[in-house]
């Protein structure tokens, strides 16, 4: 057996399913996770002693690659005076400023410690704030697991939501409404079905937890528009897209301003932390200011804080990062695109940026319903053979690849040739 198939083996006894988050699990591939022992720039390396070219960047935050010299250095540098306080830093003025200064639809931010909780905070916000209760969100979107976001993702407008996992009682998700990603007059029907009681749509603005799902031309614009007519806030998830489709995220990429938004572990490098964020009068609303309540007691962390702000003062003093990882996103992507052409296989091939995603089946992906036509038994096939490769991803169908600024050139066209060979 490998070091990770014992590792399992021991961790299955004392967590359940054998890992701390379930989109660790290599259930759907029916082999062991790989246990990671370390990582360097694009790199990862198992227990095993195995490197494998990364594509999960710890699920989107390692936009410069892992172990990035100036960040480490000022994790190790913060951590010389303490681990943690409970109390108020100067690091997290410096960080709140800094956002602020450079996000134009940010007047003021919280800091929390995932971005579960930005939603969470975001969502009660914008009740406090409209003075309503109904939430519309889109089927196939992830917000984390609150109990008022886990409603089942069916295709189709649902009036009410139903729980999606157990232990959510049924009143926390009554409020909450979900919609058809990408198609507008969904949207319109729950409003008008709901008139004056929906508080805020809340939308990843690049679906990107049901594989890669960028929006159709109009769409964020049209969800502005009906939420100012409604009287709605506009809620732009970006746990995801947020410093990494552009440093203002999608809003900047589409041009679209929300009202509020939320980030998640991008803003600590990788470290556990996310924020919300938007409006100055709506987040006037937040204790102890307004009536909101919503606290945390480790809530920016200054290690955390230290490690995100060294990454997005890189960023901001080296926009070239988002041109390189766009020409980075076109030859990878692009690349299998090609191939997928090439062998004449009806695999669909969705990618913006630096996001990507490859979905088994023949149907165009736009949102959760054709996302779902795809062949999850031959990801598993792909992944495997990719893995065997060196070449390290997401063990679902339904999540996306993530570029760095690490994978250089070589590396992307010797994911390519795996590519090739594997699918």
């Amino acid at each position: 057996m490998t070091r990770s198939e014992v590792l399992f083996e021991r961790a299955v006894k004392r967590i359940p399913g054998g890992v701390n988050s379930p989109v660790r699990a290599y259930g759907a591939i029916g082999e062991a996770p790989r246990f990671i022992d370390r990582a360097d720039g694009c790199y990862i390396y198992d227990v095993d002693g195995n490197r494998y070219i990364d594509y999960i960047d710890s699920w989107g935050p390692m936009i410069l690659g892992h172990n990035f010299p100036a960040i480490r250095e000022s994790v190790v540098k913060a951590s010389e005076k303490g681990l943690s306080f409970g109390c108020a830093t100067e690091i997290e003025v410096e960080m709140a400023e800094f956002i602020c200064e450079r996000i134009p639809h940010i007047d003021m931010i919280r800091m929390v410690n995932s971005g579960t909780e930005a939603v969470m905070s975001a969502v009660r916000a914008a009740r406090g704030y409209t003075g309503r209760n109904k939430i519309i969100k889109f089927a196939g979107c992830y917000h984390g697991h609150s109990d008022a976001m886990l409603v089942s993702a069916g295709s189709g407008v649902m009036t009410s939501g139903v729980p999606d996992s157990a232990g959510v009682p049924e009143g926390c998700t009554r409020d909450t409404m979900t919609a058809v990603y990408n198609d507008l007059e969904s949207v319109r029907t729950l409003m008008e079905q709901a008139p004056g009681e929906v508080a805020a749509v809340i939308v990843e603005p690049v679906g990107a937890n049901m594989g890669v799902v960028p929006p159709a031309e109009g769409f964020l614009e049209g969800l502005r528009k009906l939420c100012d007519e409604n009287g709605a806030l506009l809620i732009f998830d970006e746990v995801i897209t947020g410093f990494r489709l552009a440093f203002g995220g999608a809003a900047e990429y589409f041009g679209i301003r929300p009202d509020l938004v939320t980030y998640g572990k991008i803003i600590g490098a990788g470290m556990p932390v996310g924020a919300y964020g938007g409006r100055r009068e709506i987040m006037e609303m937040v204790s102890p200011v307004g009536k909101v309540y919503q606290a945390g007691t480790l809530s920016g962390n200054p290690i955390a804080m230290a490690a995100g702000l060294t990454q997005l003062k890189y960023l901001d003093a080296h926009p070239e990062v988002y041109k390189e990882l766009s020409e980075k996103g076109q030859m990878l992507y692009g690349g299998m695109k090609k191939i997928l052409e090439e062998k004449e296989i009806p695999y669909r091939l969705n990618f913006i940026e630096s996001l990507g995603c490859m979905f088994f089946t023949s149907r165009e992906v736009v949102d959760y319903t054709s996302a779902k036509s795809a062949d999850t038994a031959a990801f598993a096939e792909y992944f495997k053979a990719m893995l065997k490769c060196g070449v390290h991803m997401a063990p679902s169908q339904f999540e996306a690849m993530f570029l760095s600024a690490a994978h250089t050139e070589t590396v992307i066209q010797e994911t390519l040739d795996a590519v090739k060979k594997c699918i």
